[in-house]
């Protein structure tokens, strides 16, 4: 018997009956205010063809919104990287046995989850330019903001799923004459990391969402490029936003669908505890940016 048939009753004839008639008035309320925001975009005339028309210019594709598609993938693959180079070192860090290690791994990982990743970006760009002499450019500005705070993140999943493992097994391996060192990269990091990768690709489609943040010290990415300088040149920004909201919305369903098929896959393995999978998202479980 699997754990939600014993961790809550099944719903009775009454309770089913009163989920599916809440059920269908969130979905009423819902089409009435899509239907209501429809409404108010048509009086406005956002729906005007002349408004929609620069979309089915070849210009507008390629030199606005494939230029600016190109750099948010460009800043968030390599932020991807680094992020996951990060957790890694500063997980490892955390876990040491020596407190010269672990204390300052651990004040610099707590730090820069707390820090809003939108002022990071702020100093980075306008104020390491005084402690170094020179220009940050906006790239390495969204770049590395995006690094420390979903490295940091990060971190604390490897850290969570790491710990997660039974602790039985580090034991067994202790007394077969492994080092701490052989114990992480061939007991530990292969089981947690199995279960902490859905989790982690999950945190990856907040870091390539949280590109868009790059507008601010005008990197030109997808944002700036599909609806600041296209809603500029053609004057239509809701449509703008409209296209540019669907190709992100494409994107990260990709990313998810990506996310939900590892996640599958290491169920049907069944060779990850559930304690790890728990424990990582718990960890990951961060407020929202902006």
């Amino acid at each position: 018997m699997s754990d939600t048939t014993v961790l809550y009753d099944h719903p009775g004839p009454r309770a089913r009956l009163r989920n599916r008639l809440l059920t269908a008035v969130f979905g009423v309320a819902l089409l009435a205010l899509l239907w209501w925001i429809y409404l108010k975009f048509d009086e406005k005339g956002q729906f005007e063809s002349r408004l929609w028309k620069p979309f089915t210019e070849q210009n507008i594709w390629v030199n606005f919104i494939w230029k600016g598609l190109q750099a948010t993938l460009t800043a968030a693959v390599t932020g991807m990287v680094l992020s996951l180079a990060f957790g890694i070192i500063f997980a490892v860090g955390r876990l040491s046995e020596h407190r010269w290690i672990s204390i300052p791994a651990g004040m610099v990982v707590e730090f820069f989850r707390a820090v809003p990743l939108l002022l990071m970006i702020f100093f980075i760009f306008y104020g390491v330019p005084f402690l170094i002499e020179g220009p940050v450019p906006a790239f390495w500005a969204v770049v590395i903001g995006l690094t420390l705070y979903n490295g940091s993140v990060l971190a604390e999943a490897f850290r969570a799923g790491i710990r997660a493992v039974p602790g039985g097994q580090s034991e067994a391996a202790y007394a077969v004459g492994m080092r701490k060192s052989q114990v992480m990269q061939n007991i530990l990091v292969p089981q947690a990391a199995r279960a902490m990768l859905p989790v982690i690709v999950s945190q990856l489609v907040v870091l390539l969402k949280d590109t868009a943040l790059g507008y601010i010290v005008a990197y030109p990415e997808l944002l700036q490029k599909g609806v600041n300088e296209v809603g500029a040149l053609k004057v239509n920004i809701v449509p703008a936003a409209i296209v540019v909201a669907i190709i992100y919305i494409i994107i990260n369903w990709l990313l998810t669908t990506l996310a939900q098929w590892l996640e599958r896959r290491t169920k049907r393995r069944g060779k990850a505890p559930r304690a790890i999978e728990e424990a990582a998202k718990a960890a990951t479980a961060v407020e929202p940016q902006g």
